[in-house]
C-alpha cells in the first residue's frame, strides 16, 4: 500500500514540468515583494514597488543605459569565467593525475583559497591598473578556485575499481581518461561550474565599483547616489535573473552530458 501510494505521489509530481516547479520559488518572492509594497508595509524610499521598477526598466531601456550596462557586465563575467574555468581545470587535471604535481599544486591552492578574493583588489590595481583587465582578472581568480577544488576532488574520488576494470579490458592511459575518469569526474566539475558562476556575479558587483562608467555595478552605484531605489531594485532583479539563467544553462548542460547517469531526485 505504501509503495503504491508513493508511486501515485511521484506520478502526480511528474505531471508538473520541472521548469514550472522551479519557477514557483521566484514567483513566491515576487508575490511577497508585491504584497509588502502594495500594502504600504514599507515606504517607496526603502523598497520600490514592482510597478516603479518596471517603469525604471522602460526608462533605462529607451535611453540605452540598461542595454549598455548589461552588455558590459556580461562581457566581464564571460571573459572572467572563460579564463577562470580554463586555469582551474588545467590545474585540477595536472594535480589530479600526477602525484608530485598534487603535492605542490594542491597545497598552494589550499593556501591561496583562504585569502578573500576581494582583498586582492588593491594589489590587482597595483599590478595591472584599474582598467578592464583588473575587473576580468578579479573574476578569473574567484572562478578558478571552485573549479579547481571540485574537479580535483572529483578526479581523486574516482573509484579505483573502475580504473582496474578499465585496465582489465585493455584500456591504455588515454582510454582510461576518456572512458573512465572524465565521465566519473564530470559531475564534480559541473558542481564547481555552478558554484563558480555564482562567485562571478558576486565579484562583478565589487569589480564594477572601481573606476568604471559602465556595467550593472556602476548603474547600481549611481542609483544610490541619485537615491533611486527603483533602479537599485531593478539592478538586483537583473542580477537574480542572470543568476537563474546561468544556473539553468549549467543544469541543461548537465542533463546533456550526464544523460547516462541516474541519481536520487528526491521523494
Amino acid at each position: 500500500m505504501d509503495l503504491a501510494a508513493g508511486r501515485r505521489r511521484t506520478t502526480r509530481r511528474r505531471r508538473v514540468p520541472t521548469e514550472v516547479r522551479r519557477f514557483l520559488g521566484p514567483a513566491l518572492l515576487f508575490a511577497l515583494w508585491w504584497a509588502v509594497t502594495g500594502l504600504d508595509l514599507v515606504s517607496d524610499r526603502a523598497l520600490a514597488s514592482p510597478a516603479a521598477v518596471l517603469d525604471a526598466a522602460r526608462e533605462l531601456w529607451r535611453n540605452g543605459d540598461l542595454v549598455d550596462s548589461l552588455g558590459a557586465s556580461l562581457y566581464r563575467v564571460g571573459a572572467g569565467v572563460l579564463f577562470g574555468v580554463g586555469i582551474g581545470l588545467a590545474l585540477a587535471v595536472v594535480a589530479g593525475f600526477f602525484r608530485t604535481a598534487s603535492d605542490v599544486v594542491d597545497s598552494a591552492m589550499n593556501f591561496l583559497r583562504t585569502i578573500p578574493v576581494i582583498a586582492l583588489l588593491p594589489l590587482i590595481i597595483v599590478w595591472i591598473g584599474i582598467g578592464e583587465s583588473a575587473k576580468i582578472f578579479l573574476i578569473t581568480v574567484g572562478v578558478a578556485f571552485p573549479i579547481y577544488m571540485n574537479t580535483y576532488a572529483a578526479i581523486r574520488g574516482v573509484d579505483a575499481r573502475l580504473v582496474e576494470a578499465g585496465q582489465t579490458f585493455g584500456l591504455g592511459r588515454f582510454g582510461l581518461v576518456r572512458s573512465v575518469i572524465v565521465p566519473a569526474a564530470a559531475p564534480g566539475f559541473l558542481v564547481g561550474l555552478r558554484w563558480a558562476l555564482g562567485v562571478a556575479w558576486l565579484l562583478l558587483v565589487f569589480a564594477e565599483q572601481v573606476n568604471t562608467d559602465s556595467g550593472l555595478g556602476y548603474l547600481l552605484n549611481s542609483a544610490q547616489s541619485w537615491n533611486r531605489t527603483d533602479i537599485i531594485v531593478l539592478c538586483l532583479v537583473v542580477y537574480g535573473i542572470l543568476g537563474l539563467v546561468s544556473d539553468g544553462l549549467v543544469r541543461l548542460l548537465e542533463r546533456m552530458l550526464l544523460s547516462w547517469r541516474r541519481g536520487f531526485d528526491g521523494t
